[in-house]
């Protein structure tokens, strides 16, 4: 039984070893380089930076971006769902609860950001 998980054990060993190198590669040869104030500033096209680094975003810019989320998850699971409900009902109604459930969980997120005004466009 060993011998069926050998290649997945040099794998995951092999990807630790570069893991490892990398970092004390990094390690090592960052602390070679001399460190100075004007090396630790950010660079902008040659001027010194001006303003905050980390601008405030709007709330609106989140909602949306859950917004993307919800319809990316939902796409993501109800696409393969979909290709074998066919094929899959035929064993149990489990296939179909479970997947209602889901919309269901999804209708929650909806209603959330519908009361927030994510789907208010003209804001």
């Amino acid at each position: 039984m060993m011998q069926e998980y050998f290649a997945a054990l040099v794998q995951v060993a092999a990807a630790a070893v570069v893991a490892g190198g990398a970092l004390a590669a990094s390690v090592i040869l960052g602390k070679i380089g001399a460190r100075s104030k004007a090396k630790d500033t950010p660079y902008e096209c040659g001027l010194n930076p001006e303003g905050n680094s980390n601008p405030r975003f709007s709330v609106k810019f989140y909602l949306i971006a859950m917004l993307f989320i919800l319809f990316d998850i939902e796409i993501v699971f109800l696409y393969p769902w979909a290709v074998v409900y066919a094929d899959m009902v035929k064993e149990s109604w489990v296939i179909f609860g479970s997947m209602a459930l889901f919309q269901l969980i999804l209708a929650v997120g909806f209603v959330y950001e519908f009361k927030k005004g994510a789907l208010d466009w003209s804001r």
